[in-house]
């Protein structure tokens, strides 16, 4: 890892907690819809409410998922882990309490590796725990009051807290989007942001290297990578202009303004003690048998690292490549289905990273909107190293491909007069010709001028057309020229 940069000789320091929302149907203590999108408090049952006498009953689908997260990050499932109320009052909060897990949480260490640029980074893991989700206060519609929509509240979450191992803002971009790809690969969150399904809060603190922990604020609620980077930067800036001024920092809740771009303090932080956090009552502790954990071991897909170093192994591929082919199950089954139907996987993983994901970054899409499919990318790539087109002209294939002009890779080239000249006596005859017309470039080659060379290809590849094989010309050239 390398040595962290410091910004006006103060160290950044940042922890991460996650809230992913857990892909099951219904809630994690009642049989209410977890389903997005409905009318306000439609799906909120008695127990959500917390009505008199109702009571939790823990969803086992929530306790499946939390498992097959702590075996993704190798971490310990904890045989036996207990809930407690969380004690805060919030009008969207309707039993005065959230309940959560406290002292002894469900997934216990853990790490997420990563890379930043070609360096590889990694973070540890505190914990996650199972948790329940509070309801949401509206303001817009209602002019100098608030409604409550409790259809959030009892939808399952597992918190992910990190250690403060992160020193600079891409440096947590790049762990919450590695995080991101390990809870949908694996199946348990759906990854929306924008509708609330995986959020980050961000806790950040500056310190003189070597000195202790400085005191940290938590941007709460940050939906999106990009806001994270600059809520992470503005913050940091913000602190150290305040230290510099000779002030201290506060602890505090702070929100992020994508519209001014700056933080602003939202509440103080609250420690654990003022939680006031004790064992729910109504809940038994949470036995995990070692058979359950082997249960769900034995139906885990193969992971993004493991794939990511089988690419490695049996692609030859680079480890910063077989990383991004592993950015998505999607991707890295794009990936191998045209490695494996062309023979050239670093060709195709050149392509997936360059003109493939330029066209999809511009048009917002993932790998599932390609109009390119994979057998048609590894039709192209096998043109391409038969020597049946050129470079220039496999740009123009995949143009076709992309537009919808048609999906057979033969026909296109055919249809474009795109196949390279490679019958060698025919391209011998140009070559003599482009000889003979340029005995001027000829004689400064011989002289010594390595330019005159490249002269001469390209007036050789003029003269194809721009069809001959250039490796063919040059091989050419340089026997005729001695």
């Amino acid at each position: 890892m390398s040595t962290p940069a410091l910004i006006r000789g103060f160290e950044v320091v940042i922890g991460i907690e996650t809230h992913a929302q857990l892909s099951t149907q219904s809630k994690i203590f009642s049989g209410s819809s977890t389903h997005f999108g409905a009318a306000p408090n439609t799906q909120a049952s008695p127990v959500d409410l917390a009505l008199p006498g109702t009571l939790p009953v823990m969803n086992r689908g929530a306790v499946e998922r939390a498992i097959r997260f702590g075996l993704a990050v190798g971490a310990k499932v904890a045989p036996l882990s207990i809930f407690a109320r969380k004690n805060y009052f919030y009008p969207d909060l309707p039993k005065g309490y959230q309940i959560s897990q406290y002292e002894t949480p469900v997934v216990q260490g853990g790490a997420v590796e990563f890379f930043v640029g070609d360096v590889k980074h990694k973070v540890n893991l505190t914990r996650a725990h199972l948790e329940e989700d509070a309801g949401k206060s509206l303001h817009e519609d209602y002019q100098g009051q608030s409604g409550i929509d409790l259809n959030r509240a009892g939808t399952p979450l597992l918190e992910i807290v990190t250690e403060p191992d992160m020193r600079s803002s891409r440096e947590a971009v790049e762990y919450a989007k590695t995080l991101h790809q390990i809870v949908t690969w694996i199946g348990i969150c759906d990854g929306n942001m924008q509708e609330g399904s995986f959020r980050c809060d961000a806790n950040v603190s500056v310190r003189r290297p070597g000195a202790e922990f400085g005191t940290r604020r938590e941007i709460k609620n940050l939906n999106s990578f990009k806001f994270m980077q600059q809520a992470i930067d503005y913050e940091v800036q913000w602190q150290i202009d305040l230290l510099e001024d000779g002030g201290s920092v506060h602890q505090a809740t702070v929100l992020f303004d994508p519209d001014s771009g700056e933080t602003r303090a939202m509440r103080s932080k609250e420690d654990a003690h003022d939680y006031r956090y004790f064992p729910d009552p109504d809940l038994p502790p949470l036995a995990i048998a070692p058979e359950w954990i082997e249960q769900v071991r034995a139906q885990m897909p193969e992971l993004p690292r493991l794939m990511a170093a089988r690419f490695e192994r049996d692609y030859a591929l680079p480890a910063y490549d077989a990383t991004l082919m592993t950015q998505s199950k999607a991707f890295a089954g794009f990936f191998e289905t045209a490695a494996l139907a062309s023979g050239q996987p670093k060709l195709v993983a050149n392509w997936l990273m360059g003109e493939l994901s330029r066209r999809l970054n511009a048009q917002g899409g993932a790998i599932e909107a390609s109009p390119v499919s994979a057998e048609a990318l590894a039709a192209m790539i096998r043109r391409i190293a038969d020597g049946t087109i050129s470079n220039n002209g496999a740009k123009q294939v995949f143009d076709a491909l992309w537009t919808g002009e048609g999906q057979d890779v033969d026909a296109l080239i055919e249809a474009k007069g795109l196949k390279q000249m490679s019958d060698s006596g025919e391209l011998e005859r140009i070559i003599d010709d482009v000889l003979a017309a340029n005995a001027k470039s000829v004689e400064e080659f011989r002289a010594g001028k390595e330019k005159a060379f490249n002269a001469l290809v390209g007036q050789a590849m003029k003269a194809t057309k721009g069809k001959g094989n250039p490796s063919q010309v040059n091989e050419l050239l340089k026997k005729k020229l001695g």
